[in-house]
């Protein structure tokens, strides 16, 4: 059942699975993403005993279409009053921009988040040149208009984001994404946030990042240049568990759950617990 979660500009649509007693953990999915690309690790999560949100970014699935600021840090701010409002600290589970405004997050409050689980992520932007960010910020915009939008994304994301194994769903959940796409006001929202987006203050926090992490990059993820030598440098930045899987771009989380299920349901059950089974974080976080 879709719940929602009132914020200053709109509403972010959630859904929760699991026991109320159980650790919580949070999904946050990427740019143009629904939360439904968390299926193959929500059924496991809950499985395991864990309570489980998965959100929908601002103007995109079921969340409104009222926001006027998108990205990273207001992301990072919205998981982190879903936090609050279901009782924390928890886990937050990111791909793409989701990695980068989860990563945030644990900057910004490490005594809310015990955990991060990130895929494909964004912790910073690629060096380019000013005129070519701007022009491919242009191209973006152009791209993703009206009537054609929908269609363009739809192609995107099935074409090039998942390059190399496919889930077995991908069509089903392209359709979705281009239903979702067809609504104008959707397809604004989205052209928003890729005029918006920027994961420069996401960097400028990574120094600060002390949450146990642990990372999962597509060995052809055509949004890195070098994907190995993106997820050594996350292994360094943040002291994360980064594992490079082949064959895969984008989206390790349905690409490759035969990967990324284990290694997360193992790092979940290897994180700091109270004697009441509740996530904990280090006191010097709580201070």
């Amino acid at each position: 059942m879709t719940q929602h979660l009132s914020r200053p500009e709109g509403r972010i649509a959630y859904s929760l699975d699991g026991p109320a007693a159980g650790p919580l953990v949070v999904l946050i999915p990427g740019m143009g993403d629904l939360r439904s690309t968390w299926r193959e690790l929500t059924g496991p999560l809950v499985a395991a005993g864990h309570r489980v949100a998965a959100l929908d970014l601002r103007g995109h699935g079921d969340s409104d279409t009222t926001f006027a600021t998108h990205g990273d840090v207001v992301t990072g701010q919205d998981a982190l009053a879903l936090v609050e409002h279901l009782g924390g600290p928890a886990v937050l589970v990111g791909n793409s921009m989701g990695a980068g405004a989860a990563a945030w997050a644990a900057a910004e409050r490490p005594d809310l988040v015990a955990g991060l689980v990130l895929t494909g992520p964004f912790l910073r932007d690629r060096t380019m040149p000013a005129v070519v960010t701007a022009a491919a910020h242009g191209l973006m915009r152009a791209l993703f208009a009206r009537p054609w939008g929908a269609a363009a994304w739809a192609s995107y994301y099935r074409g090039t984001l998942n390059r190399g194994t496919k889930a077995p769903w991908l069509d089903e959940h392209v359709a979705d994404l281009r239903a979702a796409m067809k609504d104008p006001a959707h397809l604004r929202s989205f052209r928003h946030l890729t005029a918006q987006l920027t994961h420069a203050p996401v960097e400028a926090r990574v120094p600060e990042i002390t949450t146990p992490a642990i990372a999962f990059v597509g060995a052809i993820d055509p949004d890195f240049a070098d994907p190995a030598a993106e997820a050594e440098w996350l292994r360094g930045a943040i002291d994360a568990d980064v594992i490079l899987i082949p064959d895969v771009a984008h989206y390790p989380q349905h690409q490759a759950p035969e990967v990324v299920v284990p290694r997360t349901l193992a790092f979940l059950a290897d994180l700091p617990r109270d004697a009441d089974g509740r996530l904990q974080v280090p006191a010097s976080a709580r201070a």
